[in-house]
């Protein structure tokens, strides 16, 4: 996946298929519309290709005027990109998070969320994956997850 790319559903999308637990997958939690940067994942493309829920969380709702101006005037493709958030939609609260949706109600999406929120209203899965993360990119935590 290229920093600032095009190709972050189709990367997320080869990922989890080829995951020997997509079988037992149920629903991708991400932390953020954007990965590597202004990668802007295409939420109806991922969820259709994976056939699963998709949901993006976020604690503070996003400054979308920020984002729209970082895109349009510095981003590659920034355009397309906007593009592909505004096509997201706004996020709505649920569960005292933030969050974009794909494939479930709001009542499910809640059910999950509150399902997986063990150490707080972060469902665990992304709390453990920003640890990890910022382990091996930073040696230890930036307390924000």
């Amino acid at each position: 996946m290229r920093r600032d790319g095009a190709n972050a559903a189709q990367v997320l999308t080869g990922l989890v298929r080829g995951s020997r637990f997509y079988p037992q997958l149920h629903a991708v939690l991400l932390q953020g519309i954007a990965v590597a940067g202004f990668n802007v994942v295409d939420l109806d493309g991922l969820q259709d290709a994976l056939g699963i829920p998709v949901l993006v969380i976020a604690r503070r709702c996003p400054d979308l005027n920020a984002i729209r101006r970082a895109l349009l005037d510095r981003v590659p493709g920034g355009a397309r990109k906007w593009r592909l958030i505004e096509r997201a939609g706004p996020m709505e609260s649920l569960a005292g998070l933030f969050v974009q949706r794909r494939g479930p109600s709001p009542s499910d999406a809640e059910m999950l969320i509150n399902r997986f929120g063990i150490n707080g209203r972060i469902p665990e899965p992304l709390r453990c994956a920003h640890l990890i993360a910022a382990g091996i990119a930073l040696g230890q935590s930036t307390h924000r997850a």
